[in-house]
């Protein structure tokens, strides 16, 4: 599942990144992956010092075998050596010319959680996705079909090797090369929206553009890959959206959002699923509306966890202990939900006794 909208700033790394531990926490094994070159995500689940190893920067206090320090004063290894890989390294031989994809691990961030990582070094390739997309068409070309694969195989790979039940794609806020590449793997859509005119504009280019990149991979592409190739089916069904809340005013939202808010059904409905309703009001591919928490976040990128696991000693003191219970039970609510529509695509995945999951009626 792919999170995506190609309109920046609507909090649609932050919710990868609480889904994937919500989803992880419900029993499901998850490979969150990175495939935005900005790779905040990335840098959303591991440390400095660990992006630093990396992506093969110095570090002040890194060493032949890093280890960290916890809270309690106690030492682990680091999760990354100087071995692991990223989505840049891993297409770094085609980038160069000389062979395919080089297959990494992802990275063990809890029991049933794994992270691909992704790097910013990762941008250079657009431009040879760019020029590898038209000569796909000839189906002769294999080197051409080899490189629009490449991310989707490379994220074959790591959900196969963590035996993932579900894998979240992050991507960047645009409609390039690297992105359709990215998208091409996804068999469900998901897109975090905020109430405003931008993301509406936003939704009415998304929808045709996904249309189009489907439409002519399955039609004109995927019928001419060798069996040898590992290659996507580019279903990018979109499954609903998440409205993320503004910072300012999330208990009672001024006139103006709710203008805004009131439009999301029907242009989702007529952009993104190409199926106008006779109710503009239809809010069934709503997933979630999700509250700012303002005074959690600080907290939750300092203490490298969700918002939902802060405790006393991450900060959260007094009355932001009610934040974080109430942050959890939307976060619970919104993985259920997700994970109900995407059974709908994949009857083998597991359902939760409705009292484990809270699902509400």
């Amino acid at each position: 599942m792919a999170l995506f909208n190609n309109k920046g700033g609507v909090g649609k790394t932050t919710l990868t990144f609480h889904l994937a531990h919500m989803l992880a926490r419900q029993g499901h094994r998850v490979l969150a992956v990175d495939l935005d070159p900005q790779a905040n995500l990335t840098a959303q689940f591991l440390d400095e010092d660990e992006l630093a190893t990396l992506w093969g920067e110095p570090s002040a206090t890194a060493s032949s075998a890093p280890r960290h320090v916890d809270l309690l004063g106690s030492t682990r290894r680091s999760r990354i050596t100087s071995d692991t890989g990223t989505v840049a390294t891993a297409i770094e031989p085609i980038m160069e010319g000389v062979g395919d994809v080089a297959l990494c691990e992802p990275v063990p961030v809890d029991d049933k959680l794994w992270l691909l990582p992704g790097d910013v070094a990762l941008s250079v390739f657009e431009d040879k996705l760019s020029a590898a997309w038209p000569n796909s068409f000839l189906g002769r070309d294999v080197a051409a079909l080899r490189t629009t694969t490449a991310l989707h195989r490379v994220v074959d790979h790591g959900g196969r090797a963590v035996r993932a039940e579900i894998v979240l794609i992050d991507v960047g806020p645009n409609l390039g090369a690297i992105n359709r590449a990215a998208l091409l793997s996804a068999d469900t859509v998901l897109v975090p929206l905020a109430a405003d005119l931008f993301s509406l504009r936003g939704l009415r280019n998304l929808g045709p553009t996904l249309r189009d990149w489907r439409t002519t991979w399955q039609g004109m592409v995927l019928p001419k890959v060798p069996e040898r190739i590992v290659a996507p089916r580019a279903l990018m069904m979109p499954i609903g959206y998440v409205i993320m809340q503004p910072p300012a005013r999330v208990d009672r939202p001024p006139k103006a959002y709710e203008r805004w808010l009131d439009r999301i059904p029907e242009v989702f409905a007529a952009a993104v699923l190409g199926q106008p309703r006779t109710d503009p009001y239809d809010k069934s591919f709503e997933i979630a509306n999700l509250p700012y928490y303002q005074t959690l976040m600080p907290l939750a990128q300092d203490a490298r966890k969700p918002m939902f696991e802060l405790r006393a000693g991450d900060g959260a003191l007094g009355s932001a202990q009610s934040y974080v219970r109430k942050c959890y039970q939307e976060f619970r609510d919104l993985a259920v939900n997700v994970r109900e529509r995407l059974r709908y695509l994949d009857p083998t995945l597991p359902r939760l006794p409705v009292s484990a999951a809270g699902l509400r009626q």
